[in-house]
């Protein structure tokens, strides 16, 4: 007898699965919002729906799949050309896919819950015209009057020959073949008989396995799909075999017949199946937290496996040396393999605002398709689970301040449709995330008045344009004349750029009046691990990534002699400005003879930073520095050397755009206050240093 525990676990790999169906049924019930002729998409949900109901009613989620049968039934009608997808029947199954998902997670419901679902229920059965489900209980399960069986006088009766042998998993997953020969006979008139050669020997005997196969002869109105469908959520996991017979045969002896079709598909050896040659599990369930201790030790590896690589430099010995070449390798493709883990298609996130999109679009009475591209690139599982709140914003924001209604873009010459973009590409060690639309813009000059009027910046600041926009970020900052129920309040945006920087990622906005607004997440590809390079300035140590590095060059005092002390180098013919990392952080000891350019590329151009000297390749486990340099934005966080000396892991984008400000502010003179959000240099330098 199953346990209490595998009856939970049996549960919860329900829920899971149910969880990602809903996702893709949402999907779905989106896509065919707007294409409603398209059959295939009309089958996907019915499949999805199908597959909810039997598996909830399975594993003891009776109320769900009670819900989920009157859903059902309506896209089994639309299959049949006996409904018409409308609009109202989608927004009614969104509603009710709502509800669904409270069920799977067995959230307590509430009497508004039972309110809703009667509510969906008696509008569905409004939409089929069909009263068979009038003045049901939302709770109750289907009743015998929901299931139309045929009878001998219906015309159109077929025979149908089906052989069904469960697999080695099927069990396993907590799936009944009892409760799926029972549906099957509710389609008609069934006979069947177990196959029951293949039980093993008492001592070698599973008991978690089904070992019985079942011959059935069903005569039925119901056409292949509808028996395929009764197994559709077991199909991988069984043998199915489903033949047409001559069609009007009349069903007798029954058990006799069953049985000559059983002996004729025997196999010659007991207990062995065609499928036990084949792999059974092609993936397996692992929980977040399992993963996440696993690259938290893949990382402290790394750690030992540097402090013994110094080990062997300072021995000398062949031996030790051997060794940690053959750690060093097994490390670095550990730590590759589970990265590849963690890293996954963004689509998801992606998909999932369409229902977003899709309800504020109605809300506000605006028509706003929403486009999508790169969104099978990978980004860390970790980054991506907090995407969803920074998205969510930007693009409430954007459906309520940016796009217009369709009445004001016919009048100023645009398409009445509007359009949110959202999109994702990598760059270098990074991966932009963009979400733009075609609305109005933002007004730059009410976002700098607005910022005057809180005291965030003085009437003769003179900013830029990106320094205007970075207002927007400010708690509490809101330029709209009336709150709402998206947005309005000031909220929101904040929660943005803190959960982004968190993300050790950064945001940058462009804008267009009447024609649009950008706006761009600039997010690390991983939060555990990195290859980097790792440099010394005096005794401070730092790393620099490596997919930003492009060479390393000398730089002597006759070349810095040539420059007339302006910090360029010249670098085969191209000028790049250069980075002094020494007076970036303060280090205030003598530079020697001969330094080291790193060449960086950064979305300001390619820069360099002036070190001491470059020690080498370092896989880096990035450790976070704490609340205390929260405000220290273009610091990634650090890491811990082999020999336990802390190392700064610097972010060169907003190192450079650090330093361009510091450049600009010092031009301008002191007159003019620092713009918000930015970070102050030389609050590292005592942290680079070893204790």
């Amino acid at each position: 007898m199953p346990t209490t525990a595998n009856i939970e676990a049996f549960r919860q790999s329900f829920r899971e699965e149910a969880r990602e169906i809903a996702l893709e049924l949402e999907a779905t019930l989106l896509e065919l919002h707007e294409n409603r002729t398209d059959n295939e998409l009309v089958g996907r949900a019915f499949r999805g729906l199908h597959t909810i109901k039997g598996s909830g009613s399975m594993f003891g989620f009776e109320e769900l799949a009670a819900f989920t049968h009157n859903l059902e039934n309506a896209f089994d009608a639309v299959r049949k050309g006996e409904l018409e997808i409308t609009p109202q029947l989608i927004d009614l199954t969104l509603l009710a896919l709502d509800q669904i998902r409270s069920m799977i997670e067995e959230m307590v419901s509430s009497e508004s819950d039972l309110a809703v679902r009667a509510s969906i229920l008696n509008q569905l059965q409004r939409l089929t015209g069909d009263g068979a489900n009038q003045n049901r209980d939302p709770g109750a399960g289907p009743g015998a009057e929901d299931v139309v069986l045929p009878s001998a006088a219906n015309e159109g009766l077929q025979s149908w020959h089906i052989r069904f042998t469960p697999g080695p998993e099927l069990m396993r997953d907590g799936t009944n073949p009892l409760l799926l020969i029972h549906e099957v006979r509710q389609l008609g008139d069934l006979a069947l008989v177990a196959d029951s050669s293949a039980i093993p020997p008492l001592a070698e005997l599973d008991p978690e396995r089904c070992y019985v196969a079942w011959e059935m002869q069903l005569r039925t109105c119901a056409g292949e799909d509808s028996i395929r469908d009764i197994f559709i959520f077991v199909e991988d996991y069984c043998e199915l075999k489903i033949e047409s017979m001559v069609a009007a045969d009349p069903v007798t002896n029954k058990a006799d017949a069953a049985a000559r079709a059983l002996e004729e598909k025997r196999s010659g050896l007991p207990g062995r199946r065609p499928y036990d040659k084949l792999d059974t599990v092609s993936s397996i369930r692992v929980p977040a937290a399992k993963l996440d201790q696993f690259v938290d030790l893949v990382g402290e590896l790394v750690t030992v496996q540097a402090r013994l690589g110094e080990i062997a430099m300072r021995r000398n010995d062949p031996d030790v040396a051997a060794v940690s070449e053959e750690i060093e390798r097994l490390t670095l493709a550990l730590r590759e393999n589970s990265m590849n883990i963690r890293m996954l298609p963004i689509r998801s996130t992606f998909e999932r605002f369409r229902r977003l999109i899709h309800d504020l679009a109605r809300d506000l009475r605006k028509d706003v398709e929403l486009t999508i591209e790169g969104a099978d690139t990978e980004l860390d599982k970790t980054v991506i689970d907090q995407l969803g709140d920074p998205l969510m914003h930007l693009i409430r924001n954007s459906m309520d301040h940016g796009i217009e209604t369709a009445e004001v873009r016919l009048a100023t010459g645009k398409h009445p449709t509007a359009k949110i973009h959202l999109s994702a590409r990598h760059s270098g060690a990074n991966v932009l995330i963009g979400v733009s639309d075609d609305g109005g813009g933002i007004d730059a000059e009410a976002v700098r008045n607005r910022g005057i009027e809180r005291g965030l910046i003085s009437a003769e600041a003179q900013l830029s344009e990106a320094d205007i926009f970075g207002l927007i970020f400010e708690a509490g900052f809101s330029t709209a004349k009336q709150v709402t129920d998206v947005s309005g309040r000031g909220v929101g945006m904040d929660v943005v750029r803190q959960r982004v920087e968190s993300l050790r990622g950064s945001i940058e906005i462009s804008s267009k009046r009447g024609v649009g607004t950008c706006v761009t997440l600039r997010l690390p590809l991983t939060l555990a691990i990195i290859d980097g390079l790792l440099v010394s300035v005096d005794e401070a140590y730092f790393v620099l990534p490596l997919a930003n590095t492009l060479e390393c060059i000398e730089l002597t005092r006759d070349d810095i002699v040539r420059a007339n002390g302006k910090h360029v180098a010249n670098v085969r013919g191209e000028i790049i400005p250069y980075i002094r990392l020494r007076q970036h952080f303060h280090i205030h000891t003598e530079r020697p003879e001969r330094e080291q350019i790193m060449v960086v590329e950064t979305e300001e151009g390619r820069f360099g930073f002036v070190v001491d000297r470059v020690l080498g390749d370092y896989q880096t486990v990035i450790k976070n520095l704490g609340r205390f340099y929260r405000q220290v934005q273009f610091v990634s966080g650090a890491t811990i050397l082999g020999n336990g000396t802390v190392a700064i892991i610097l972010d060169p984008h907003r190192l450079v755009q650090d330093a361009l400000r510091l450049e600009a502010q010092s031009t301008r003179g002191r007159g003019s206050p620092e713009p918000p959000n930015r970070g102050r240099s030389g609050t590292l330098a005592h942290s680079a240093h070893p204790r």
